[in-house]
């Protein structure tokens, strides 16, 4: 038997690959397939089977181009209704992989079909369990996810979540391996844990959701404190369900180079322009009216958050990281990609083409500035619970999930001297960005963010909101 986690960080995502005598299967696959088929061709292994644990919210699975590729059948738990040819299991159905079996417990609660697998190795006894976002290190899955357009409740979910629970996860021995789909930074739970996997008996320690507790008891601390999820989750969840186009027909489209006269032509026709690279170099310039969002942060959830999926994008990326770029837009769910500027930002530089800039302040010159000039303005852009823990006095709270709403921006005028600042500085710029293009440019970025505000505590005033904790 082997076993190994696939784990991609700027995603907090976790897929399996699975393999017993030749045979292997794959848990809760990534849109860009290439790695499962090298390691079931590295192990000369064939991919018999792709277990979706449910409908994904947070990323576009590859399920489809991996079922296309090796022929492979996509398992899905009971109840499941997609359009395109699945094998929907009976629960506590057992599929056999060589000498090892996966047994499916529908295991309801984040969403209707959700269904965890449990591994049984070649002597028949549980050795772990693919949880999914049923169960995560520390958390569960949050209940607020699938019952809009239906009758359900939030708690309701939350109530069912407490019924598989007891029903398959608790009874299995502390032994048996938790191995679930998401880690720290997901937006699919809200206390999830740093390790990536764990077994039954530390969860059943460690794990809030787990103690001992009446059912109205766990609804209400699973359901309180939940963040509003990312507005593509449902994008996602869909597409999931409805199927999408290959991510090699999106990758043919995207890998376009574009000389900078043909990218002048696609921005005049109103294409959204999207700059990967670094914020740091983003800020000492760019193509105006261009939209930040780095590559060396959490890339795909901003996109995701942000971008309209409705609209045709081109790319200013650093040169060799088109197609990363692409494939990271493609895991949740862009595919209007239009092609790239070749030579990147310096072509249009040197085309003598305009350009804009960002300038970028240390926090004790924002110290300095706010003692004399009256229309100095701080935008926080962190989350509203990080800005209540602390922060600066009389600060605007704007969280960046906020700033694609023009209306967000309606304090913010031309004649304000506006400083934003995040937790570190990726945010701020992606903020910055955003301002400009509604128009307001008299703006500049805090180099380091909060974690450098904090610690000139002579320089500054700073409060909490109690309102925004609790």
């Amino acid at each position: 038997m082997f076993i190994q986690q696939l784990y991609t960080g700027c995603l907090s995502e976790a897929a399996y690959y699975i393999e017993s005598d030749g045979i292997a299967a794959i848990v809760d696959p990534l849109r860009d397939i290439e790695v499962y088929l090298d390691l079931a061709a590295k192990r000369k292994s064939t991919i018999k089977y792709i277990f979706e644990t449910h409908f994904h919210a947070d990323f576009v699975s590859g399920h489809l181009d991996l079922a296309a590729a090796t022929g492979a059948t996509i398992v899905y738990g009971p109840g499941t209704v997609t359009n395109f040819p699945v094998h929907v299991s009976g629960n506590e159905e057992v599929f056999h992989i060589g000498k090892i079996s996966m047994q499916v417990l529908h295991t309801p609660g984040h969403t209707l079909e959700s269904s965890c697998y449990l591994l049984k190795d070649e002597a028949g006894k549980d050795y772990a369990v693919f949880t999914g976002d049923t169960l995560f290190v520390g958390d569960v899955g949050r209940p607020d996810l699938a019952q809009k357009g239906t009758e359900i409740t939030i708690d309701d979910l939350a109530g069912m979540m407490y019924d598989s629970l007891h029903r398959y996860i608790l009874p299995l021995a502390d032994d048996v391996i938790v191995y679930p789909a998401h880690g720290a930074g997901s937006s699919c739970g809200k206390n999830l844990g740093p390790e990536t996997y764990s077994t039954i008996g530390v969860q059943k320690q460690t794990n809030y959701a787990l103690q001992p507790q009446t059912k109205e008891a766990f609804i209400k601390v699973v359901t309180e404190g939940l963040a509003a999820p990312p507005q593509y989750f449902p994008i996602n969840a869909k597409i999931n369900k409805e199927g999408y186009s290959s991510l090699d027909s999106v990758l043919e489209k995207g890998l376009q180079p574009l000389d900078v006269l043909a990218f002048k032509q696609k921005i005049k026709a109103g294409t959204l322009v999207l700059d990967t690279r670094n914020a740091d170099v983003f800020t000492n310039g760019f193509i105006p009216g261009s939209i930040s969002i780095g590559l060396e942060g959490r890339f795909a959830e901003w996109a995701g958050s942000l971008l309209p999926f409705d609209e045709p994008m081109i790319l200013v990326t650093d040169e060799g990281k088109e197609r990363e770029t692409i494939v990271r837009l493609a895991r949740v769910g862009f595919d209007k990609i239009e092609g790239y500027l070749a030579g990147s930002y310096n072509a249009w530089q040197t085309a003598g083409e305009p350009t804009d800039m960002i300038i970028s302040v240390e926090a004790d010159e924002v110290a300095m500035d706010m003692t004399f000039d009256e229309n100095l303005v701080i935008v926080d852009v962190r989350k509203e619970t990080e800005y209540g823990s602390e922060h600066i006095k009389e600060a605007l709270n704007i969280p960046l999930n906020d700033l694609t709403d023009p209306g967000s921006m309606a304090n913010l005028e031309e004649r304000h001297n506006i400083y934003v600042h995040c937790a570190g500085g990726y945010r701020s710029v992606i903020a910055a960005s955003l301002i400009k293009r509604q128009g307001i440019h008299n703006i500049r970025n805090v180099i380091g963010g909060w974690g450098t505000i904090k610690e000139l505590k002579d320089k500054f005033s700073f409060e909490k909101d109690t309102t925004v904790l609790n």
